[in-house]
C-alpha cells in the first residue's frame, strides 16, 4: 500500500493526481498518524521524513512524477535503474523505463529530443540512454547533444511492432520501449558520411518544398544531411546562389 503523508498542499495535490491518473491504489494519511498495517512505502513532502520503518520517498512540489516512479521502482523492487529507449526519425519516439515498467513516453521533433532525455536523466541515479541504429544522420546528431550519460547504440532490426486498428502513430513510441530493453555497443558520438540515398531524399524533399519545383545541389543536400543546416536555410542559399530575389 502506498500511503501519502505530507502538509504540503503542493506535494500532496501533485502527487495524488500522478497516482489517480495512473489508477495506482494508494491512502492518505496525517504527517504523524499511524500507518496501516499494509503500509509498504511513505510519501512525504520537503517538511521531512515521518518516523516509520517503512521506505520513504520525499517529493519535490514542482516534480510530482518523479516521486511516483520512485515510489513505484520501491515497489517493484530490482535495481530500478533508469533506461531511455529513443527510436531517431523526424519524429523519435522516446521511452524512459524503471526497472521492467514503462514509465513515460514521448513523441517530440528531432531537435528537443536530447532536451527531454535531459530532463529524464536529471535526478536519475545512473541512467542508461539506448538509441537505435537507424535513421544515421538524426540519431548521430542526437547523440552529440546529449547530456554527460551513458549511451549505447543498438540494432533497430524488428523493435517496430506490427500496428493494428486505432494504433497509428504509436509505432516509434513502441519501438523505443523495444530499443530500452536491448543491450548495445557501448558509443561517445556516431561519425557518419551521408549515403547516396539519404542524399537523394533530401533533394526530393527540397523540391517538395521549393516554390519554384527546383531541387537543392548535392552539397547543401549533404550539409543538411550532416546537420549544419534545415532545409529552408538550404532553400534559401540555392536561391542566393543563383542570384534569385
Amino acid at each position: 500500500m502506498i500511503v501519502v503523508a505530507t502538509a504540503d498542499f503542493e506535494v500532496y495535490h501533485g502527487v495524488v493526481n500522478e497516482l489517480r491518473d495512473r489508477g495506482v491504489p494508494f491512502t492518505t494519511v496525517e504527517p504523524h498518524e499511524t500507518l496501516p498495517d499494509r503500509a509498504s512505502v511513505v510519501v512525504t513532502g520537503p517538511e521531512g521524513d515521518p518516523d516509520v520503518t517503512v521506505p520513504v520517498v520525499t517529493a519535490d512540489p514542482n516534480d510530482p512524477r518523479r516521486a511516483v516512479e520512485d515510489v513505484l521502482a520501491v515497489l517493484r523492487g530490482g535495481d530500478g535503474r533508469t533506461v531511455i529507449g529513443i527510436d531517431p526519425g523526424d519524429r523519435p519516439g522516446i521511452a524512459v523505463t524503471v526497472g521492467d515498467s514503462v514509465v513515460a513516453a514521448f513523441h517530440v521533433p528531432a531537435a528537443q529530443t536530447a532536451d527531454v532525455v535531459a530532463d529524464e536523466c536529471e535526478d536519475a541515479a545512473d541512467p542508461l540512454v539506448r538509441i537505435g541504429d537507424g535513421a544515421r544522420t538524426t540519431g548521430a546528431r542526437i547523440i552529440d547533444d546529449l547530456p554527460d550519460v551513458q549511451i549505447e547504440l543498438v540494432d533497430e532490426t524488428g523493435t517496430t511492432p506490427y500496428l493494428g486498428t486505432g494504433a497509428r502513430g504509436m509505432g516509434d513510441v513502441l519501438a523505443a520501449v523495444n530499443i530500452a530493453r536491448i543491450e548495445g555497443e557501448e558509443v561517445e558520438s556516431r561519425d557518419i558520411e551521408p549515403t547516396a540515398g539519404e542524399i537523394q531524399r533530401i533533394k526530393d524533399r527540397s523540391r517538395e518544398q521549393s516554390e519554384t519545383n527546383r531541387a537543392i545541389d548535392e552539397e547543401l543536400a549533404r550539409r543538411v544531411a550532416v546537420g549544419e543546416l534545415t532545409i529552408r536555410e538550404a532553400l534559401a542559399e540555392h536561391r542566393d546562389g543563383d542570384g534569385d530575389t
